[in-house]
């Protein structure tokens, strides 16, 4: 389950570190948590909690915990969780908010954006084209328990995505930093499906032709652009702080 062949044909995933964990137990679906002896005397309320749900705790060696992880810092806890995503139409079953991520191959990225948009009160994530799995265990990491705060669809049909968008009511506006218009000129004041693209290449043409809206996050200082997340921060709150 550490490979995305392997989580698909499971329907199960990794959810690594106590926070991704203790989320797990009380949004998602837990099957089965592996600890070691440190990490559970670490997370005892942890421990106590899956087993009040009637979750198998199982207790591995550190060995073990690492062939589990896919980080670079094992914390020694993990979840065994079903599956996320749902389809685009359960996901934009009530849209106001939603994040699209197209083309996002860094997991790290993808997680982090996943948080933000949790943060800022999104309806949804969708990971769309050649996007990293949000079940990536790096990703999952990265979104510090989010991902099971939100809905999460998936689909390598990036017109079906946009499609969906529009059907559901979602006006799409896309961050880029080439964009001639900025953040503050766009009218944010219906419900926004915010396409961001990979952070090394950004956003096709093909894609940025398809939406309805191309904007830049203004840069008032020297710095030559923003990341992935903090750009995305920006967008996803705008709607908000006006």
């Amino acid at each position: 389950m550490t490979k995305r062949a392997g989580r698909e044909r499971a329907g199960r995933f990794l959810a690594e570190g106590a926070q991704a964990v203790r989320e797990a137990l009380r949004y998602g679906q837990v099957y089965e948590v592996f600890v070691t002896e440190i990490a559970a005397a670490r997370n005892s309320e942890l421990v106590d909690e899956a087993r009040a749900a009637d979750v198998p705790v199982s207790t591995v060696t550190d060995r073990a915990a690492d062939g589990l992880s896919e980080t670079v810092t094992p914390q020694g806890i993990v979840a065994v969780c079903e599956l996320l995503d749902v389809s685009l139409d359960e996901a934009l079953a009530e849209p106001k908010l939603v994040a699209v991520l197209v083309g996002v191959s860094d997991p790290g990225n993808a997680g982090t954006v996943t948080r933000v948009a949790d943060a800022a009160g999104a309806s949804a994530v969708i990971f769309a084209g050649d996007t990293v799995d949000p079940h990536n265990g790096k990703c999952v990491r990265a979104s510090t328990g989010s991902v099971f705060h939100l809905p999460l669809a998936r689909s390598r049909n990036i017109t079906a995505v946009f499609d969906a968008c529009r059907k559901a009511g979602l006006r799409l506006v896309a961050a880029d930093g080439h964009a001639k218009t900025d953040l503050t000129r766009v009218d944010l004041s219906q419900p926004t499906a915010w396409v961001f693209g990979s952070e090394a290449h950004g956003l096709d043409p093909e894609v940025l032709d398809a939406v309805d809206d191309v904007v830049n996050v203004p840069i008032f200082g020297k710095a030559e652009s923003l990341n992935l997340a903090t750009a995305a921060a920006v967008c996803l709150y705008a709607g908000h702080l006006r």
